[in-house]
């Protein structure tokens, strides 16, 4: 049984490898006009109906900290469940309108304890407080596992693409960029940059 385990564990090591080997990347800037910087603006390789993906492991946290919701834009992908924490010593009330989040209440809270919600939906979820108004954060749920966030300057990389051709998109918050068809070699980067207004 061990054999098999190991056996297994290097054939799929060999695959990954391989898929590596016929993948390359998207890079660029994200130019968002009438913000105080280009940060925040979600990248990411729309779905194609042959594509299927596992749902992630890893449960990234969206944290209330300084009546705030930190960090202010979460990325993941569908079928991601993201962890809510309070780190204030306030209590929090954390719920969206949106229906990729299901439009979830997850009640009031403050301390050590953790809430979650699975993201079943594409689409933009923004979050808010029902006893704080000034609070807004977001979530995007991007389709694919392929996708980035820009840092302040705009730039943004999204790695390991497999070879081939694909509509690539952005989400703000701020507004819309039109989606650009793009296509990726077997190895190398492919710039594709945006404006959002």
């Amino acid at each position: 049984m061990r054999i098999i385990s190991i056996a297994f564990s290097i054939a799929l090591l060999v695959l990954i490898s391989a898929l590596n080997l016929v993948a390359g990347e998207i890079t660029g800037t994200v130019t968002v006009k009438g913000a105080a910087d280009n940060g925040g603006a979600v990248v990411y390789i729309a779905k194609n109906k042959d594509m299927k993906f596992p749902a992630p492991v890893q449960e990234p946290a969206m944290n209330q900290k300084n009546l705030k919701f930190a960090p202010h834009v979460l990325p993941v992908m569908v079928g991601t469940t993201v962890k809510f924490k309070n780190n204030d010593k306030v209590a929090h009330n954390i719920f969206t309108p949106s229906p990729a989040g299901d439009m979830f209440n997850l009640g009031t809270w403050k301390g050590d304890q953790v809430k979650t919600h699975t993201f079943n939906k594409s689409g933009e979820v923004v979050l808010l407080c029902n006893l704080h108004p000034e609070m807004e954060g977001f979530i995007y749920v991007a389709p694919t596992p392929y996708f980035a966030m820009t840092d302040a300057t705009g730039r943004y990389k999204i790695e390991n693409v497999p070879a081939g051709s694909y509509t690539i998109k952005v989400w703000s918050e701020h507004g819309n960029a039109r989606p650009q068809k793009v296509k990726i070699p077997e190895k190398g980067t492919v710039t594709v940059n945006f404006t959002v207004k």
